[in-house]
C-alpha cells in the first residue's frame, strides 16, 4: 500500500456546523484508513463488478444496487451486461427491452433514467463516461452519491460516497444519533471527506479513493449492520464512540392493502399463452410495466384464489389473491372474470409463457408466474 500524507482535505461543505464540531477529527483519519483498508484486503466479498476496468460497468452496479439486495443484483447485473454490454448498446435500445431485463429489481424509474443516461452520454460525450463529480452530476438520475461512487471507483476522484451504510457506521464512530435535514447530512459528509485517502499523482498508484469508498459500504454491509452489529469484528472499533446500535428515528409503519388479479390463460396449438395488461403511464408506481390484469375484490367473492402472497414495495405491504379463470364459484358457472377484466379499459395483450422473460413485468407479477411455474426461477450466486 502506498504512503499517504497525515494531513486531511478540507471539508467540502460549507454547511454551518451548530451540533457537531467536524474541522479536527478526535481520531487519525491516516490509523483509520490503514486499519479499514487491511480489513477489507482480507475480507471483501468476491462480487462481478469489484475490480471492473469499464466505468459503465460501475456505473451500472451503483445503479442496481440502490435499494437492492446484493444477492438480487447478482445474476441481474451479468445479464444486462450480457443484453447491452457497452453504453451505445444500452443508448440504442428500445426502453420495453430494459425494462424487461430490470424486472424484479424493483424501482423502475432507475431502469429509465439509466437509459437516458446513456443515451445523454452517448449523444454528448461520445459514448464514454465523464471523469469528475461535476460532470457526472448532469447525467439523468446520477446524483451526490451514485456520481462519488463512480467518480472515485472508476476514475480514482478523492470523494467520498455516503450512502445508509456509510451514514451509520460514521454515525456510531462519532457517537451521534441519527438525524433528519440537509444540515446534518452535510456534516457527516464532511467527516466523510476527511476520511477519504488524498487522490495521488502517480499515474500507476492503486485506487485509494474507490477502494477506501467501498470498504466503507462493506463495513456497513457485513459488521456495522442496522441490527446487532457485530463489534468485535469491526476493524475500527477502537475508534468507536458507541459500540453498538445507536439512537434511530421511529420508522413509517408498513401499510397494507389486498389487491386481487386474474390469471387468464389460453393454449395456441401446444404453446400456452397468459393475458397481460399494461399500467397506465400516469401512476406513480411502476408506470408502463406488465402485469396480470387487476380485479375488483368484489369480483371474486365465493371463488377460491389459485395463489396467495406478500409482496412489499416502499412502505406497503400487499397481500395479493390471484383468480383463475378456471375457477368458477358454485352457483355462478356463468360469470366469467375474464369478461369482467375485458370490460374496462386497458391496453392488454396474450404473451406465450416462453417469451414472460422479455416482457417488463412488475416485481409481483414475475414472483406470481413463477409461483405458478409458468416462469422460470433465476438462480442467485449469492448471499447479501
Amino acid at each position: 500500500m502506498g504512503s499517504e500524507a497525515e494531513g486531511n482535505p478540507p471539508p467540502t461543505s460549507a454547511a454551518a456546523v451548530t451540533e457537531l464540531d467536524v474541522s479536527r477529527l478526535d481520531f487519525s483519519a491516516l490509523r483509520f484508513r490503514r486499519l479499514l483498508r487491511a480489513w477489507y484486503t482480507e475480507n471483501a466479498r468476491e462480487l462481478p463488478w469489484r475490480g471492473a476496468q469499464d466505468p459503465y460497468a460501475i456505473w451500472l452496479s451503483e445503479i442496481m444496487l440502490q435499494q437492492t439486495r446484493v444477492s438480487t443484483v447478482v445474476d441481474r447485473y451479468t445479464q444486462f451486461l450480457h443484453r447491452f454490454p457497452t453504453i451505445h448498446a444500452l443508448a440504442v435500445a428500445d426502453e420495453e427491452d430494459v425494462l424487461a431485463l430490470w424486472s424484479g429489481l424493483g424501482y423502475y424509474r432507475r431502469a429509465r433514467m439509466l437509459h437516458r443516461g446513456a443515451q445523454f452520454v452517448d449523444r454528448e460525450f461520445d459514448g464514454k463516461l465523464p471523469r469528475t463529480l461535476g460532470k457526472l452530476r448532469m447525467l439523468p438520475g446520477v446524483g451526490e452519491y451514485t456520481g462519488a461512487a463512480i467518480a472515485s471507483i472508476a476514475f480514482g476522484e478523492s470523494v467520498a460516497v455516503l450512502d445508509g451504510n456509510v451514514e451509520r457506521v460514521l454515525l456510531r464512530i462519532l457517537g451521534q444519533a441519527e438525524r433528519n435535514g440537509s444540515q446534518a447530512r452535510a456534516r457527516l459528509l464532511q467527516v466523510a471527506q476527511q476520511l477519504i485517502p488524498p487522490s495521488s499523482r502517480r499515474p500507476a498508484a492503486e485506487n485509494r479513493a474507490g477502494d477506501h469508498n467501498q470498504a466503507m459500504m462493506e463495513l456497513g454491509a457485513m459488521i456495522c449492520l442496522p441490527r446487532s452489529p457485530l463489534c468485535s469484528h469491526c476493524p475500527v472499533l477502537e475508534m468507536c464512540k458507541t459500540r453498538g446500535e445507536h439512537p434511530t428515528r421511529p420508522r413509517a409503519r408498513m401499510q397494507s392493502r389486498t389487491v386481487a388479479h386474474l390469471l387468464a390463460l389460453r393454449k395456441r396449438g401446444v404453446v400456452t399463452e397468459v393475458l397481460l395488461e399494461r399500467r397506465p403511464a400516469d401512476v406513480s408506481l411502476m408506470a408502463g410495466m406488465m402485469e396480470l390484469p387487476a380485479l375488483p375484490l368484489n369480483a371474486s367473492q365465493g371463488r377460491e384464489p389459485v395463489l396467495r402472497l406478500r409482496h412489499a414495495i416502499t412502505n406497503t405491504n400487499y397481500y395479493v389473491q390471484v383468480f383463475s379463470e378456471g375457477a368458477k364459484p358454485s352457483g355462478e358457472a356463468d360469470a366469467s372474470l375474464l369478461e369482467k377484466v375485458l370490460a374496462t379499459k386497458a391496453e392488454r395483450k396474450w404473451v406465450a409463457t416462453s417469451r414472460l422473460s422479455q416482457q417488463p413485468l412488475t416485481g409481483v407479477t414475475r414472483k406470481t408466474l413463477q409461483r405458478l411455474n409458468l416462469m422460470s426461477v433465476p438462480k442467485l450466486a449469492i448471499d447479501a
